[in-house]
C-alpha cells in the first residue's frame, strides 16, 4: 500500500477538531440565541399536565432514563459489563434509546429558548443554560464523528461520557429542582 493511502487511513485529530468547532458553534449559537431573545415565559403545554415546566421535567426525566439505557448499552458494547453479551441487539438498543432521548429532548429545549431563554438569575439557572448548550454542542460533535470513518477510538466514548454528564447535569438542574420544590406533579 502506498504511503499516501496509509497517512490517509490513519486517525488524526483534525477530523475530531473540524466536528469540534462545529458543535462549539451550534453551543454557542444557542446561548446567543437564548440571551438576545425575549423570553415569553410560555411555549410548550400538553393535555393532562399543569404546567409547561411540568411537561419539561417529565420528559427531560423521560430523556435522562434513556441516557441511562445509553450509558448501559455502551459499557456493553466496549466490554465494560462481561455478562451481557454485546450482540447487535445492543448496539441498535443504544442506537434507539439515543433517538428517542434527543427527540424527547426537542420539546424541552424548545421551551427553554423560546420560553426561558439563556438564564443567569441564579446559579442553578446559569448551570442549567450552559449544560443545555453543552449537551447539544456535544451531541452534533458526537453524531458528525459518527459519520466519519477513522476517528480516534477514544473520541466516541468520550464525547459520550460528556452527553451523558451534561443530561445528567441538566435532569439535576430543571427535573429534579421541579420536583422537589413542586411535588411529583403532572
Amino acid at each position: 500500500m502506498p504511503a499516501s493511502h496509509a497517512a490517509r487511513r490513519r486517525p488524526g485529530p483534525g477530523g475530531v477538531l473540524v466536528c469540534g468547532a462545529v458543535g462549539s458553534l451550534v453551543a454557542v449559537g444557542l446561548g446567543v440565541y437564548g440571551r438576545v431573545h425575549e423570553p415569553t415565559f410560555f411555549a410548550i403545554n400538553l393535555a393532562g399536565f399543569s404546567s409547561g415546566l411540568a411537561v419539561k421535567s417529565w420528559l427531560a426525566t423521560v430523556a435522562f432514563l434513556l441516557v441511562l439505557v445509553q450509558l448501559g448499552s455502551a459499557m456493553v458494547m466496549y466490554g465494560r459489563i462481561r455478562s451481557i453479551a454485546p450482540g447487535p441487539w445492543v448496539a441498535a438498543l443504544h442506537r434507539w434509546s439515543g433517538r428517542v432521548a434527543v427527540l424527547v429532548t426537542v420539546p424541552v429545549a424548545v421551551h427553554c429558548l423560546y420560553a426561558l431563554g439563556f438564564q443567569t438569575g441564579s446559579m442553578r439557572t446559569l448551570l442549567h443554560s450552559l449544560f443545555g448548550c453543552f449537551f447539544y454542542g456535544t451531541f452534533v460533535t458526537k453524531m458528525l464523528l459518527l459519520q466519519r470513518s477513522h476517528v480516534p477510538r477514544w473520541s466516541l466514548p468520550l464525547l459520550g461520557g460528556m452527553v451523558f454528564t451534561a443530561m445528567t447535569a441538566l435532569w439535576l438542574t430543571s427535573s429534579v429542582w421541579f420536583f422537589t420544590t413542586s411535588g411529583l406533579t403532572f
